[in-house]
């Protein structure tokens, strides 16, 4: 266990000094290069002197260096943006990748054929049952257009003894996925150093498939299902930064409205902390409803909401 520990430690800190890591020697103007240029401009200098000893009267004439610097001193007063800086609008598209882990719990009603039957799972139910899953966001931003994208993909299962010996059966199997995908085009309303304010509109789409089968299944009694549907979702997203490094975000959609689920909506609050110019720890909660009733026989109204840990990397 404490190996398997050193060899986790080793690995992440190996990761974020790749990443986090200053400039190469190939990217650092060499020593001879800065060399030569002083060489070059000390030049004009001595000239300068020898004027200036001639003839006390002449104006002063500024020499290579000084005008290098004036001319540098300029340039940063410009104020442009930073090459690896994430915010900048220099016209070009940025990406940012974020994988992250929900620790979501459940609760709230589901039903079909006419049965309906509440459900609740803290978060540590939902992980002792936990089979596979995939989350993540994405992000491309050019100038004030934004695209983004969420993933959430998640297969629960269990198994049990069953008291039902005439059905034939000793145990039975159940498992339960869901699929859920976000995916919304945005413009920045408000892009300023102390607040960033984005509107967006988008379309959600949802997967639950369910498997159940008897262990023996003699009289067949198994049963295999899945639903899917698709939301019109309308949101939008603030950024507040509190530092150089830390910044809050603020972000929610709702849609549904009858069309295809009655109501469907989420809200998230997360706080960034910036470890490097390209990665950023994430930290908060995140809040999911929908109520769906595709006929007067089938329900799936349930609130998924728990503490959310990720990081965001931004290729450019």
């Amino acid at each position: 266990m404490h190996s398997s520990r050193r060899l986790l430690i080793t690995v992440l800190t190996a990761t974020l000094a790749l990443f986090c890591r200053p400039l190469s020697a190939q990217e650092q103007p060499s020593a001879s290069a800065s060399a030569s240029a002083n060489a070059t401009q000390t030049t004009p200098i001595s000239a300068n002197k020898q004027t200036a000893a001639d003839n006390p009267t002449a104006p002063a004439t500024p020499t290579a260096t000084q005008t290098l610097t004036l001319n540098t001193d300029s340039s940063s007063a410009k104020g442009s943006p930073a090459p690896n800086d994430p915010n900048n609008n220099d016209g070009g598209w940025h990406f940012s990748l974020t994988p992250y882990l929900w620790f979501a719990g459940a609760h709230g009603y589901v039903g079909a054929l006419g049965h309906t039957t509440s459900i609740h799972a803290s978060p540590g139910d939902l992980l002792s049952h936990f089979d596979i899953g995939l989350m993540g966001a994405a992000e491309a931003r050019r100038k004030r257009f934004l695209l983004d994208g969420d993933l959430l993909w998640i297969r629960i299962s269990d198994s049990r003894a069953i008291p039902f010996l005439g059905l034939g059966a000793i145990s039975a199997d159940v498992r339960v996925g869901e699929f859920v995908w976000t995916s919304k085009g945005g413009f920045r309303l408000i892009d300023g150093k102390k607040l960033k304010a984005d509107a967006n509109v988008g379309v959600r789409y949802w997967h639950l498939g369910q498997r159940l089968s008897f262990n023996p299944s003699l009289l067949g009694l198994n049963f295999n299902g899945s639903q899917s549907w698709a939301d019109i979702v309308i949101g939008g997203r603030v950024q507040l930064p509190v530092g150089k490094k830390t910044v809050i975000d603020l972000l929610g959609d709702v849609g549904g409205w009858n069309a295809t689920a009655k109501l469907d909506y989420q809200f998230a609050t997360l706080l960034g902390y910036k470890i490097c110019p390209r990665w950023t720890l994430l930290a908060g909660y995140r809040y999911l409803f929908v109520d769906y009733r595709p006929t007067n026989l089938s329900v799936f109204n349930v609130i998924t909401s728990g503490a959310i840990l990720g990081a965001t990397f931004t290729f450019k």
